[in-house]
């Protein structure tokens, strides 16, 4: 709230909240479940003027789908929490479509045609689908970001300056100021829409936190995430000296897939880790695999130790790219942060 996370104390209190009421409900509550229940639970304590709910996975059966969304917002269909088989991108939009709720607006991000049935079957008031009802119209490179030119059904604003790296983040606002025109059911002032944009910070995604050598940090943690980290880093970055990946990875995901969708070939060296979760792929898996391309690496136990390891390597001129999950990403954030405090 305000852009301040919830304190520890409060949120201690909401999960105390939600532990007195498992007994009565019979059930014994997933971790993400709450989760959930907790945040509910607080939003409605301080009563929030609005809250942007992020699902878990895919959407009908998410925790987070007890909420009556006006607006439901899905931005793509990618190669995640599936196993590929068959019609697999139909199946994943017909459970994410599961958020959408009677009455409300929809608004799709994904432009692949032979998707829309799907959607349009879905129970909302209105659809709108990008590339049809909003779309950015044009999207150029600019010092931080994007200068863009965003359509909704409301009209078009030139030149508004999204400060994130890569073009799917032009994409991205689309969406953004799609929903907002939904929600509150009308045109937002230009100058509203251009004050916000500027002031988007989005921590762990594509984010620079270094110079000297320049630190990168993108929690790409899927096959499409790692893909569009690559293809920004060689559309908006000249490297001068060379590549250094600091990752580590979540179980449900292959390395040598995610290696070389991050174009790790491409890397003079890459030091794994092991994230601090149960679901952790062991950091010396991930460098046999790393090794089975051709390319050089070493473990290291901890993020910390990855991150450390890593800078020691790098020149001035080397990029280091810090990727693979949010479970490296935040304690990386972290450990950096410590070291400029420091």
């Amino acid at each position: 709230m305000g852009r301040r996370p919830i304190d520890d104390d409060a949120l201690a209190e909401s999960i105390s909240a939600i532990a007195e009421v498992e007994p009565i409900a019979g059930i014994t509550p997933s971790y993400f479940e709450i989760l959930t229940a907790a945040a509910f639970r607080w939003f409605g304590d301080v009563a929030v003027d609005v809250a942007v709910i992020e699902v878990g996975m895919l959407g009908r059966w998410d925790a987070t789908n007890v909420a009556d969304g006006t607006v439901a917002v899905l931005t793509n269909v990618g190669h995640d929490h599936t196993d590929g088989v068959g019609a697999w991108r139909e199946a994943i939009a017909e459970e994410k479509v599961g958020i959408v709720k009677p009455g409300s607006t929809f608004v799709v991000g994904e432009a692949d045609p032979e998707l829309r049935p799907i959607f349009a079957a879905a129970p909302a008031a209105e659809t709108w689908i990008r590339q049809q009802d909003f779309d950015v119209d044009q999207a150029l490179l600019a010092l931080g970001g994007r200068s863009v030119d965003l359509r909704t059904p409301s009209g078009v604003i030139e030149e508004v300056f999204v400060p994130l790296h890569g073009a799917h983040q032009a994409d991205n606002a689309a969406i953004a100021l799609a929903a907002a025109e939904a929600f509150f059911g009308r045109e937002l002032e230009e100058d509203v829409v251009r004050e916000a944009f500027a002031a988007v910070r989005v921590p762990g995604r594509f984010e620079v936190v270094h110079r000297e050598p320049t630190v990168v940090l993108d929690a790409a943690h899927n096959v499409d995430g790692a893909a569009a980290c690559a293809a920004t880093l060689a559309e908006e970055f000249t490297l001068s000296g060379s590549l250094v990946i600091v990752a580590g990875l979540l179980r449900g995901r292959d390395p040598v897939e995610m290696l070389k969708a991050l174009g790790a070939t491409d890397a003079g060296f890459i030091v794994a880790c092991t994230p601090d979760s149960p679901r952790a792929i062991p950091a010396p898996e991930l460098a046999a695999a790393a090794e089975s391309l051709g390319i050089v690496s070493e473990s290291m136990s901890t993020v910390e130790d990855a991150v450390e390891r890593a800078l020691a390597l790098s020149s001035p001129d080397d990029f280091v790219l810090v990727t693979g999950s949010l479970y490296v990403v935040g304690p990386a954030r972290s450990f950096l942060q410590s070291e400029v405090d420091a």
